[in-house]
């Protein structure tokens, strides 16, 4: 495998770098790269793994792209609304970089298609926001056997590190137990502020380059905390768990992570057919809204418990957001209140993919 004169422009700044050149540029152009999530850190990361030259890079996300997107996710554009992420990530991309290839799952990443997806690529970034993939990540890496490189953020903060690199230590041995569901909001419900998933998404693409090219030091058994507020940058250092022992996935893993599953559920299509015989709950935020509803009362998650009163219960209550976890909640939370209201999750969300 050679690079061509064209590559060679493309590539020129990290050729004449001392410790990539060449060679590095050939290990970047050979190199396959999973990255799960096209959104605010998946971004970032395939923006830099495109421009860096990563031969074959696998985007898989089932999501299409929000208004609310494009505070943060700037691969995208108010035209690309409605449309999938992994799509129109991988276009953009190309026209970045038409020096590689795109593999493009529009698909979440489950128990079913985690290792085999993972077997086909020499890294693995997560890009997810919630705790079920992340520890799937985790433990199909592991049997995979493939370095995970693993980042998460919160408001102004984030966090950077990478799991199972030359049988280092893993998701689990800093993490051993998933946080309950309701102390885990996620950017949806609490905001956050927009630069913030590309530093952090830059840190993941950083560790990405140094695992392929075989440079630096490599963010293995330490936890990088960053502060957007007081940039403050912090290194802790951590144990690999050898007692800890992942052989096989987990049967469930929203089970595994405190998310019920006992929670009736409509689709969307069934409540259209049928809307005259339910009240709606929408628990989005004001301005999700805005851009697009399906009608009923409109009580944000973060307000539900102060306005308990309000909510319509002479039917059965069909709660729902924008994927159908923030309406999870808000029925865990109306349970306590209506024991014998009938209450409705609606599948998947209000969004139409």
């Amino acid at each position: 495998m050679n690079l061509s004169t064209e590559e060679y422009k493309q590539y020129n700044r990290h050729l004449i770098l001392d410790k990539i050149g060449e060679q590095g540029q050939l290990k970047l152009k050979k190199a396959k790269v999973l990255v799960i999530g096209a959104g605010g850190l998946g971004c970032p990361v395939l923006q830099y793994l495109s421009a860096a030259g990563v031969g074959n890079i696998g985007i898989i996300d089932d999501d299409v792209v929000d208004q609310s997107n494009l505070q943060r996710q700037i691969l995208y554009t108010i035209d690309d609304i409605g449309l999938s992420k992994a799509k129109v990530a991988a276009k953009r991309l190309s026209a970045l970089n038409p020096y590689i290839k795109f593999d493009v799952y529009q698909e979440k990443l489950t128990r079913e298609n985690a290792i085999r997806l993972f077997k086909k690529y020499d890294i693995v970034v997560d890009g997810s926001d919630n705790f079920s993939t992340r520890y799937l990540a985790n433990d199909a890496a592991v049997i995979a056997n493939k370095p995970l490189v693993y980042g998460a953020i919160f408001k102004f903060e984030g966090q950077v590190s990478v799991f199972n690199y030359n049988n280092s230590a893993t998701y689990r041995c800093l993490y051993p137990t998933p946080p309950q569901p309701d102390e885990s909001p996620n950017c949806s419900e609490i905001g956050v502020l927009g630069v913030l998933p590309g530093i952090i998404g830059s840190f993941q693409a950083n560790e990405t380059i140094k695992i392929i090219c075989g440079i630096g030091n490599v963010l293995s058994n330490k936890l990088l905390l960053y502060n957007t507020l007081t940039m403050q940058q912090v290194t802790l250092n951590y144990q690999k768990n050898t007692k800890i022992d992942i052989q096989k996935l987990e049967e469930n893993y929203d089970v595994f992570c405190g998310i019920e599953l006992d929670i009736e559920e409509i689709t969307l299509t069934y409540l259209k057919s049928n809307v005259s015989d339910y009240n709606l709950l929408d628990v989005r935020e004001d301005d999700e809204r805005i851009n697009y509803h399906i009608g009923g009362q409109h009580i944000p998650l973060s307000d539900l418990k102060s306005r308990l009163e309000e909510v319509n219960v002479d039917k059965s209550l069909v709660v729902y957001c924008k994927s159908g976890v923030r309406s999870t909640k808000a029925i865990r939370i109306l349970k306590e209140y209506f024991p014998s209201l009938k209450l409705i999750n609606l599948k998947g969300g209000c969004f139409v993919k």
